[in-house]
């Protein structure tokens, strides 16, 4: 029989508080094909496949000979920082040349802010923060209506590294409208909080497992599903238990307490901090919480230290401006960028390795990548290099094009989530041709 696709596990704790465990994309979630969700409780009407969106963004520039693919069109070869990328390969879209049109206007800031509020929400700094909505809020406001149901959360705000210039413009890429910030959730306790459910302190502390208040809806739900769907919902819940273990892992006090840009005693681990936040993301697109979400891996103007790589003398904006042009600094810019492809490329990995229907979670999510600037050493914003990837796209290209990233956007919206998106985001003006 069908099952609901919005049904969720659900118990509560000793002290009252519900928690609540989303379904995966279960095979009786669909119809007989897999290209649409099946009728359930009296609806005779079938439902598309959602499709989803988010935008990923890590502050900074890139190295341009280091990055950008020397080849245009079709099997291109992987530049040594998407070198990351080739396990999803044939879901990436490169793009090179493309232009931040409102960074260059009459806004206010040192060229960091300008750039991200340009690339988000293709208006100017105010001096506070942008001038408008950003494109994933946008964008789920129309989704939303489009599809005339609500989920969960209207959008989710993620961060990864905290250390930037400001607790304000550095950390918002996310805009609901004029000056109104939506900063990024960049505790995994927190996020894994919200997402399953209100706080408990046996919960909080990790005592005990959020599964085993849920046993007697799974042991209800089972029964009716197929062996399928019996071993997609254990591979879930497994998945929901190993979050858990990741986030009990942390330190108890971590992100209670900001640290200064310059304390060179800093040696978080952001690589474990970045695969929760994304795991956790991959879960609330998987259970349907939210269709759209922004990802911030490290803020606008980073001041990241990266001891994994064996970086921690500098910041990542002391070295895309201290001698950013030698060989030497090159390098180590190409092994920064390159990091930024491995977590970029872990997430899409997992969105991949889940079943949805005739396909998987990728094939119905449209992830665009995106840093504020080209070269970060002279505050470039046209040239700009970025990648979509999923939701459908042509991939396996690179494509050399004097678009804006405005037009960007249209494409996406009309093309791949085919939601119109009209005059709503400033600059685009000119819609896309090599996209789908």
């Amino acid at each position: 029989m069908p099952i609901d696709r919005r049904k969720f596990l659900k118990g509560v704790t000793a002290s009252g508080a519900l928690v609540r465990i989303g379904l995966p994309p279960l095979a009786a979630m669909f119809n007989f094909n897999g290209t649409a969700f099946a009728a359930v409780s009296g609806n005779k009407r079938n439902t598309a496949i959602a499709p989803r969106f988010v935008v990923w963004f890590n502050g900074n520039g890139i190295p341009e000979r280091y990055w950008i693919p020397e080849m245009t069109g079709a099997d291109f070869d992987l530049s040594p920082c998407l070198a990351p990328m080739l396990p999803v390969k044939d879901y990436i879209h490169v793009f090179s040349g493309i232009d931040n049109v409102a960074a260059r206007l009459n806004g206010q800031g040192n060229g960091h802010f300008t750039a991200m509020c340009g690339l988000m929400t293709g208006t100017a700094y105010t001096g506070r923060g942008a001038s408008g909505p950003s494109i994933d809020q946008i964008l789920a406001g129309k989704m939303e209506g489009k599809l005339g149901a609500k989920s969960r959360f209207h959008s989710l705000q993620i961060g990864v590294a905290q250390e930037s210039h400001g607790e304000n413009v550095h950390r918002n890429m996310s805009w609901a409208g004029y000056d109104r910030a939506l900063p990024p959730e960049m505790i995994p306790q927190n996020l894994f909080d919200r997402l399953f459910g209100m706080k408990d302190q046996a919960w909080i502390d990790r005592k005990k497992s959020i599964l085993d208040l849920v046993q007697q809806d799974v042991a209800t739900l089972k029964p009716a599903l197929g062996q399928e769907d019996r071993h997609r919902l254990d591979e879930h819940l497994s998945s929901v238990r190993d979050l858990e273990r990741a986030v009990a892992s942390l330190p108890p006090d971590y992100g209670k307490k900001i640290k200064e840009p310059e304390d060179v005693t800093d040696l978080t681990d952001y690589p474990t901090i970045a695969k929760i936040q994304s795991d956790l993301l991959v879960q609330a697109f998987a259970t349907g919480q939210t269709r759209v979400a922004s990802y911030m891996l490290t803020k606008c103007q980073s001041l990241t230290r990266f001891p994994w790589l064996g970086l921690s003398g500098n910041r990542h904006h002391d070295y895309t401006h201290t001698n950013a042009g030698t060989p030497e600094q090159q390098r180590i810019l190409r092994d920064i960028t390159r990091w930024h492809a491995e977590e970029f490329s872990y997430f899409l990995q997992r969105l991949k390795s889940i079943p949805e229907g005739d396909g998987n979670l990728l094939d119905h999510t449209c992830c665009v990548y995106v840093h504020e600037h080209a070269e970060a050493n002279s505050h470039k914003c046209n040239g700009l290099a970025m990648m979509v990837a999923g939701g459908g796209i042509k991939g396996n290209i690179h494509t050399k094009s004097h678009n804006s990233i405005g037009d960007v956007y249209l494409t996406i919206a009309e093309e791949v989530l085919k939601t119109p998106l009209g005059k709503d985001f400033p600059t685009g003006e000119e819609k896309m041709s090599t996209l789908v």
